[in-house]
Parts: C-alpha cells; sequence; structure tokens
C-alpha cells in the first residue's frame, strides 16, 4: 500500500513539475543592454541598445552589420513607450540583461525620480546596473555612438567608468538600488558620473567612426553630476570629481604633479587611500573633520631633485599633501556654497556621533549644511622610488 502511495505521488510530481509555463526562447527576445531615457516636451523618449548576435559571435564571421541596434519610441509614460517600441523592433526588448542606463540632461533637470519608477518596479528589470548621465547631449546620441575596440557601446560606458574610477578617481560607478537610496535620504545628495561626446554626434553613428585609426566621435566622461533631491544641480570638473572621491574615500589610485624645489615637476602614483569622516558637537554646534591617509610612489621625475635625501622625500610629502588639501577645501566650499547638498554624508556622521543632538538639527540640515564647519587633514607617505632613483635629468657631481 505504501509503495502504491509513493508511486502515485511521483506521477503527480511529474505532471506538476514538467515544463516551464513561462519559458520565452532567445530566438524570440532582444537583449538589451542599454537604456536611454530623454525627456521631450512632455513625452519620454526611450532609446534601447540590443546587441545582434550574430554580428559578436566568435564562431560566425562578421559581416557589415552593426554589432547593436537602437530603437527609439515616444511616450506619455517610460512604460508605454516601451510598449509601443514593439511596433518597430523585430522582437519583444528584454531588460534582464540590462547593463547601464544613461539619463538624458533635460531630464535630469526636471527630476529622475519618476524616471526611474518603471525600472525599479518592474521584476524584469535587475538591480545591478549602473546609472550615468548625458551631459550636453541627449541619451539617444550617446547610445547611438559605436565605439572602438569593444563591439558593444554599452560595454565601453561600464568598462571606462570602472577603469576611470580606479586608475583615474574622476568617476563614480552608481547602481540603481545605490541612487534610489540616496535619492530616498532627504539629507543627502546624489551624485552620478557623466558622459559626454566628443565630436560630430552625426559620425558616431556610422561604421566608419571604428573603422578608422583616429576615430572621430569619442565617448568621454567629463565628471560627477550633482543632484540636489532628484534635480540636476551641475556638473564637478575633473579636479573637483577627484575630490570629492577623495572626501567619499573613493579613491584607489590616481596621479599627482608637484612642482620640483627649482623648476620642473615630479609626479606620483596615489596607490592607496583611505579616509575616515568623524562628526561631533561642541556647544550644540556639528563639526566635521574629515583624515585623509594617503600612501604613493614616484612615478615620473622631470627635474633636478636628490631623492635619496630624506628632504627630498618630506618636501615631496609635503607638496602633495598641501595639493590635495588645498583641492578638498575648494571642492567642500564650492559644493557647500554653491550647490547647498550634502553629497558627503556629513549627516550620517553626526547621526553615528550623538544621534540625540542629530534628531534635532535633522530637519534643518540643508540650512546648517552650507556653514558646517569641516577641517581637513591630509597625511602623505612615500613608499617607493621605481627601478630609478634620481631623475636621468640628474648630473654627476664633477669631482
Amino acid at each position: 500500500m505504501a509503495k502504491l502511495n509513493w508511486i502515485c505521488l511521483l506521477c503527480i510530481l511529474t505532471i506538476l513539475l514538467s515544463g516551464c509555463w513561462s519559458k520565452r526562447e532567445l530566438n524570440e527576445l532582444a537583449i538589451v543592454v542599454a537604456l536611454g531615457i530623454d525627456k521631450i516636451d512632455e513625452d519620454y523618449e526611450i532609446t534601447v541598445q540590443i546587441v545582434d548576435p550574430g554580428e559578436i559571435s566568435m564562431r560566425q564571421a562578421s559581416t557589415q552589420r552593426s554589432p547593436v541596434v537602437s530603437y527609439h519610441s515616444r511616450g506619455e509614460t517610460i512604460f508605454e513607450a516601451i510598449r509601443k517600441m514593439t511596433t518597430i523592433a523585430a522582437r519583444k526588448p528584454y531588460f534582464a540583461h540590462l547593463q547601464v542606463v544613461v539619463l538624458g540632461e533635460d531630464l535630469a533637470e526636471e527630476g529622475i525620480s519618476d524616471a526611474l519608477d518603471l525600472i525599479v518596479r518592474d521584476h524584469e528589470f535587475r538591480k545591478d546596473f549602473d546609472v550615468i548621465m548625458s551631459h550636453e547631449a541627449t541619451a539617444k546620441e550617446v547610445l547611438n555612438v559605436l565605439t572602438p575596440i569593444e563591439k558593444v557601446p554599452a560595454n565601453k560606458l561600464l568598462n571606462s567608468l570602472d577603469v576611470s574610477e580606479k586608475a583615474w578617481g574622476s568617476t563614480i560607478a552608481v547602481n540603481i538600488d545605490e541612487l534610489v537610496n540616496t535619492l530616498s535620504n532627504k539629507q543627502k545628495g546624489a551624485l552620478i558620473s557623466a558622459i559626454e561626446i566628443h565630436g560630430d554626434k552625426k559620425l558616431g553613428v556610422d561604421q566608419t567612426n571604428v573603422q578608422r585609426v583616429k576615430t572621430p566621435v569619442l565617448l568621454q566622461y567629463a565628471g560627477l553630476a550633482v543632484f540636489k533631491g532628484d534635480k540636476y544641480m551641475g556638473l564637478l570638473t575633473e579636479s573637483e570629481s577627484k575630490s570629492i572621491s577623495f572626501l567619499n574615500d573613493k579613491i584607489q589610485s590616481t596621479i599627482e604633479i608637484i612642482a620640483c624645489p627649482n623648476k620642473g615637476t615630479l609626479s606620483t602614483e596615489i596607490t592607496q587611500s583611505t579616509t575616515k569622516v568623524k562628526g561631533s558637537f561642541k556647544n550644540g554646534k556639528p563639526k566635521i573633520d574629515v583624515h585623509i591617509n594617503v600612501e604613493q610612489n614616484v612615478g615620473e621625475v622631470e627635474c633636478d631633485i636628490d631623492l635619496t635625501k630624506n628632504k627630498s622625500i618630506d618636501y615631496v610629502n609635503k607638496k602633495t599633501a598641501q595639493g590635495i588639501d588645498e583641492r578638498v577645501e575648494k571642492t567642500l566650499e564650492k559644493i557647500q556654497q554653491q550647490y547647498e547638498v550634502d553629497v558627503f554624508g556629513f549627516g550620517d556622521a553626526l547621526h553615528r556621533a550623538n544621534p540625540k543632538q542629530w534628531k534635532k538639527i535633522k530637519d534643518e540640515w540643508t540650512s546648517i549644511f552650507p556653514d558646517l564647519a569641516v577641517a581637513v587633514h591630509v597625511k602623505v607617505t612615500t613608499q617607493g622610488l621605481g627601478t630609478l632613483q634620481n631623475s636621468l635629468l640628474s648630473k654627476p657631481k664633477e669631482e
């Protein structure tokens, strides 16, 4: 009897578990790797960058077709625009492999919260893609540019963002979850890396853009876009963006250039940077102390300086620290006085330091932040001189 029951159970399970009721074949889908959102009058214009599998396959000989196809559609809502795209696309757009979302500058100026609602709400969108903003161009124009080396432009956008963040420090990769969490924090402002088109935008869509030794049209990251609430306020310069990365403990590596004692310059490579932000209250007034500890190697010497002497290394450390401190102070002043938005998380530091005092000033933080006292302390240590202790310009002393 028990054996019969098991057989019946197995038969029922085979009926219930067989097949995939929601399966979709690959040849029925258009794999979207990049999504662009622009605001045109009262409508949204959506651009999707779809991979042509045949053109990026290693097993199949390449033709003259583009490795990606862009489709565009407009609607009163993003949802409507995406659905209307089925009237022009051969397959239904599939967003589970989305890698990057480009927000148009016009959209960013009006506010990005409504545009992100569908992306966050829809179960088909995974939450591991990055968000960037187009500067002095539309998202549509950015996603229409064909790129060399990387066949899929979305991969170029992601790889450049990642490499620049690790080796230069003027960009920050922000995924959708991080952005939404920041936007929901009324005491904190968001930062998004901004992309520009260099060259004639019309030439970027042509296949010849990737067939020349000197590419006529390039996509280049310009710096960090500052948001107050969900609205774009302005773009920071490359130098200011690096200062933001120092303050937010995002620097992994970058280059510093200092003036030598006599003439010429010396370049160092930052190999490690650690930033600690400490909040405190004195007589009820908030204060922030920022400690930036930097380790570096001497990278390039274009002056006559004896690096075998301790005083020379002390000079290099002092000048590097001074340069970082000056730029950070200027960036702090600009953020506090011009944008008046806490993009550093200073409010969180004060909350951690004294929750009771923070609760008293929390609702007035936007008016307190511009006059917040911030002390920056930079310490630099030089670890290595490379394989050559002194510059080739150093002349041996005559005996």
